[in-house]
Order: structure tokens, then C-alpha cells, then sequence
């Protein structure tokens, strides 16, 4: 575990992200409103929302939704930064989440 992630607000968890060509230190969001969400700074997670944004942001994914899509999967698919970024997330995911018990079902009702 690193020293930073000690000192994050609750509600984040830190994953490396793009930004142009270069991998960055990015946050995904695990609470609020923007839950699941990548975000450059935590504090954006339990920011008030700019509803005007979400709207124009609605609109555009109904217009354009599938041919950006169809791009982002293929930039993921060839991109070598991609590829080494995701393989990069995953392994950090393992050390980051607790480790489950072996054999427990939870409550038996």
C-alpha cells in the first residue's frame, strides 16, 4: 500500500488513468452521486452537480452513443498504453480489495 493512499477521502479508490499519451494517477469514485465514475481529483466525487453539463452530456450520448463507443473499445482493444494500463489496474485492484473468506456464505435465512 502506498503512503497516499493512507491520506485519500473516503468514498475514492486510486487507479491509473490517461491523460493524452501519458498514464496518470486517477481516482474512481465509490460513493455519491458520480459513483463508478474516473475522476482527475477526489474532491469532484461529492461536488454539487452542474445540471446544465448532465443535460448537454445526455444529449450527445443519445446522439453519438454507439460510434464513441465502438471507438473506445477499439482504442482499448489495439492501443498499447491501453492495454498495458488495464493489465496495470487490474493488479492493483487485487491488492487494494479485501480478501474474501473461503466457505462463508453469508446469513442462511
Amino acid at each position: 500500500m502506498l503512503l497516499r493512499e493512507l491520506f485519500v477521502d473516503e468514498g475514492v479508490m486510486t487507479i491509473l488513468g490517461k491523460s493524452g499519451n501519458k498514464t496518470v494517477r486517477k481516482y474512481r469514485c465509490t460513493s455519491g452521486s458520480r459513483k463508478g465514475r474516473i475522476v482527475a481529483k477526489p474532491s469532484t466525487c461529492t461536488a454539487a452537480k452542474n445540471v446544465r453539463a448532465a443535460q448537454t452530456l445526455k444529449t450527445t450520448r443519445r446522439k453519438k452513443g454507439k460510434a464513441l463507443s465502438i471507438k473506445s473499445s477499439r482504442t482499448k482493444r489495439t492501443n498499447p498504453s491501453s492495454i498495458r494500463l488495464k493489465s496495470l489496474n487490474i493488479g492493483r485492484s487485487k491488492t487494494l480489495r479485501p480478501k474474501k473468506r473461503k466457505g462463508s456464505k453469508g446469513k442462511r435465512i
